[in-house]
């Protein structure tokens, strides 16, 4: 028998560019000392990254990945995560660590080489850092499996971005989660450049969502620096992982308005009008405008979140800069439960020549 399948994928957007509701408020956007909250959190995860980038041109940091313009996805999707969920990140998601109890001072001291940046004090069942491409999609099904064999409560999200649809892990993952069924959220961070490579070379399918489709469940398009709309969808999405075992891919529109890393050099392959153009859409900006329409916003308020954030910063900074660097032995000790006999020699002569270098 012949079946003839159709499908369509649908765009939410609810504040757009224009400072204009296109659609209903959800309930939680009524509430403005939320919103405002929301607006706090991408103000403080855009100054980070600020200092950041400056501290690697400095000297004083490791390769760092920008958020800048992408702020929206990452706060909104950590306001929406619960305690009992699961969040496996790729290495954009400073905001959403943030609300996950990480530090900034641990964030700094990954970026910075230091491997106990990676091994965040919060607790909790989060996964560290993950920078090999889409790998951590896997890792995520895995942790939705245990939750649906265990019978707990909860859902796992996963992060990656555009270039990461186009990994074999990344389809296994999918594959597995709609076959089995799986409390799993993906959300999808399209912001158009997977390193130097354009969205338009990655794939030749219409959207990133209809992958979804092949895997069969459900997937959409989110207008990424709407944190409003954001936000929203990746709550339904996770209610409806927890309470049926229902996964979704959600793919979240955006521009990165930075050099992939700051090893990297955009200006060599990015067009020189496009990133002014998508700047009005950028997503603080239109926040900021909306609560000021409201009168839930204010220059003096505006001026005193940004002293404490960098108030905020500045202590991290501090921190980071004064942690003493680990012993070089440190290396093997976050590999293995415990450390194979081929390596215990070379880690004691390490320690050796380093107690030495010291002495």
């Amino acid at each position: 028998m012949e079946i003839v399948a159709r499908f369509e994928i649908p765009y939410y957007q609810i504040l757009n560019e224009d400072i204009q509701l296109v659609s209903a408020l959800p309930e939680f956007a009524k509430d403005p000392y939320h919103i405002v909250h929301l607006y706090q959190l991408m103000m403080l995860n855009r100054m980070f990254d600020t200092k950041a980038i400056a501290l690697q041109r400095t000297g004083k940091l490791g390769t760092y990945p920008s958020t800048r313009g992408q702020e929206a996805i990452f706060v909104g999707v950590g306001d929406a995560l619960q305690k009992e969920d699961i969040f496996v990140p790729y290495y954009r998601d400073v905001a959403t660590l943030l609300q996950r109890g990480v530090t900034l001072t641990e964030i700094l001291l990954y970026w910075g080489g230091d491997e106990r940046g990676n091994c965040f004090n919060c607790g909790g069942k989060d996964f560290p850092y993950s920078v090999p491409i889409s790998t951590q999609t896997l890792h995520a099904v895995g942790a939705a499996t245990a939750i649906k064999i265990k019978k707990e409560k909860g859902a796992v999200l996963v992060t990656c971005g555009d270039g990461g649809t186009s990994e074999g892990d990344f389809y296994e993952a999918m594959n597995l989660a709609g076959v089995w069924k799986l409390p799993v959220v993906f959300v999808v961070s399209n912001n158009q450049w997977a390193i130097s490579v354009h969205r338009s070379a990655q794939s030749s399918a219409k959207t990133l969502a209809q992958k979804a489709i092949a895997a069969g469940f459900d997937g959409e398009q989110i207008d990424g620096n709407d944190i409003i709309a954001v936000r929203e969808r990746v709550d339904i999405a996770l209610k409806k992982a927890r309470e049926n075992h229902t996964p979704t891919l959600l793919e979240m529109i955006t521009y990165r308005h930075h050099d992939h890393t700051t090893a990297d050099d955009a200006s060599r392959y990015e067009p020189s009008h496009y990133r002014e153009q998508e700047w009005k859409k950028e997503p603080i900006i239109r926040l900021r405008k909306y609560l000021e329409i409201n009168h839930q916003w204010s220059e003096e308020n505006e001026e005193e979140i940004k002293k404490t954030c960098a108030e905020h910063v500045e202590k991290a900074v501090q921190i980071y800069l004064n942690t003493p660097p680990a012993p070089p032995e440190v290396m093997f000790d976050y590999l293995y439960e415990k450390l194979p006999i081929a390596y215990q020699d070379q880690r004691n002569q390490l320690k050796k020549r380093g107690e030495s270098f010291h002495g």
